[in-house]
């Protein structure tokens, strides 16, 4: 995930731009009126708090905190 300036977190798409095939009259009204659907029904926002962390002190007690509560798996 990135952040930008206001605050906002934007997730990766890239998980969604693979190839497929629509082959077919009835794939093809399908898919269209899939994505149609899709734009009119766009998921709301979901407000969430972060603290951006930049002193190091501060970035490694973080992740040391992590470290306790995941495992030592990073």
């Amino acid at each position: 995930m990135s952040h930008t300036d206001k605050g906002g977190v934007f997730m990766a798409t890239s998980s969604i731009t693979k190839n497929f095939v629509i082959s077919g009259q009835k794939q093809v009204e399908m898919f269209a009126v899939a994505i149609e659907a899709s734009a009119n029904n766009p998921t709301p926002p979901i407000n969430v708090s972060a603290t951006f962390l930049t002193d190091p002190e501060d970035i490694a007690k973080f992740m040391e905190k992590r470290k306790k509560a995941v495992g030592s798996d990073l």
